[in-house]
């Protein structure tokens, strides 16, 4: 192999299309764009969800529900989570750390989901009915 044959693998290289650039091209005159209407001109195209002048989908549709932007904020720990944790005192920044909870969130809430055996005791983070009773059970505490 010399420096003066080395070529690009089958396939790796192909010609970019010139358009618009004689009739010898087979891409002259109308480069493409076939005769008249609105995607023939420069600058000539619509917005996104327009549907030539008909009232578009997103219109048509009845609107309902409402999604609060604040959700992202929140977050779940389950019992098991806390297990595994092996935490006495527990606390957001806790949850943090140990990666359990999104960076952004704000209000922390433990969810019944699996079974808890250490005492445990939650600073400033919420409890479900049944997640307290399993906590107190196992002789911690919901603060």
């Amino acid at each position: 192999m010399e420096l003066n044959g080395i070529k690009p693998g089958e396939g790796a290289k192909h010609y970019k299309r010139r358009v618009g650039r004689g009739i010898g091209s087979g891409i002259g005159k109308t480069a493409g764009r076939g005769h008249k209407g609105q995607k023939s001109r420069a600058g000539g195209y619509h917005k996104v969800g327009f549907e030539g002048g008909q009232m578009p989908m997103q219109r048509r549709l009845p609107k309902r529900g409402f999604k609060s932007h604040n959700l992202k904020f929140n977050a779940e720990v389950t019992l098991s989570a806390l297990e595994q944790l092996g935490l006495a005192e527990v606390d957001l920044l806790a949850l943090k750390t140990a990666g359990l909870v999104g960076q952004i969130a704000k209000n922390v809430k433990v969810i019944k989901s699996g079974e808890l055996t250490k005492a445990v005791k939650l600073n400033g983070i919420g409890a479900t009915a049944g997640a307290k009773a399993a906590i107190e059970a196992a002789g911690g505490a919901v603060a």
